[in-house]
């Protein structure tokens, strides 16, 4: 007896009560396992308290905000924190990382500096170990000429071994590769390599040119400063998954724009844990 009433009896509420509360947040059961699920689950939306509609209405904002959307105004347009909106930000750019496969060329490869001015710096913070690109995460980025689409990486340095390897994995053999005239592009094994010289002022030589996969940079770093104001190097990498996503989709229309997005959000999670916890990412490695 526990309060004058059969143990049985209480117990049965209590698991009424837990199965219709299941039912409510998950409403199909799988005919094999007997297990419930959602349209949630198995998605980045799995375990989220927020409604479907907001996460229709984020979709739609991602879509067609060319500069994306900060954490603080979807959190204003969807009635929510904004603690709960950057981690539903951070979701979605999740859906956007896909895999685009070899490029056919001709393709146009260039990197981007993302990171604040050492002498914005406070004196604490700054490195002392030059300007320019120091203290600033390296993004490697190609652009295929014939689809206009992009692939974009954070990668961990800038030399011959490391961007050349990143060619070698996003465009087929004998492709002909356009760069600037950094030397780590010189002498490309596995591919016909073209260069413009821009520290002398060329930007255009026939074929030859990066303004494509530029200006792809363009839009993120205005987003940088615009939209975001500042960019954890930990995260860094979602964002780029984000724009080159958007880039990569930006001939069709909205609803298929979104209907790309949703199709991405299948067979991924991301735990806030996960999202908050401290790992190599920092050094601006692959998020």
């Amino acid at each position: 007896m526990v309060e004058g009433r059969p143990v049985p009896a209480f117990g049965l509420r209590i698991g009424q009560r837990a199965e219709r509360r299941e039912a409510r947040h998950h409403p199909f059961r799988c005919r094999k396992c007997r297990k419930r699920f959602s349209v949630k689950t198995g998605t980045v939306m799995e375990a989220s308290n927020i409604g479907y509609q907001n996460w229709a209405v984020a979709i739609y904002l991602f879509m067609t905000s060319l500069k994306s959307v900060s954490s603080m105004k979807l959190a204003r347009e969807l009635g929510i924190t904004q603690k709960a909106a950057w981690f539903l930000a951070h979701r979605l750019r999740d859906a956007y990382r896909a895999d685009t496969g070899l490029f056919g060329g001709p393709v146009e490869v260039d990197e981007a500096y993302m990171g604040g001015r050492e002498s914005n710096k406070h004196a604490d913070k700054k490195l002392q170990a030059g300007r320019g690109t120091v203290g600033k995460s390296i993004v490697a980025g190609v652009r295929d000429r014939v689809t206009g689409k992009v692939s974009a990486e954070v990668v961990p340095y800038n030399d011959r071994r490391t961007l050349q390897s990143f060619v070698e994995q996003r465009a087929v053999i004998g492709a002909k590769v356009y760069t600037d005239e950094a030397a780590a592009y010189r002498e490309m094994p596995y591919h016909r390599h073209g260069a413009v010289r821009h520290a002398s002022g060329e930007y255009v030589r026939g074929e030859a040119h990066t303004q494509g996969i530029e200006a792809f940079w363009a839009m993120l770093k205005r987003a940088h400063k615009s939209t975001f104001h500042k960019i954890s190097p930990k995260h860094l990498q979602r964002y780029v998954d984000e724009f080159a996503g958007r880039h990569n989709v930006r001939e069709l229309d909205t609803a298929d724009q979104m209907g790309d997005m949703v199709a991405g959000m299948v067979g991924r999670r991301l735990k806030y844990d996960e999202l908050t916890a401290d790992n190599e990412l920092a050094n601006g490695a692959r998020g």
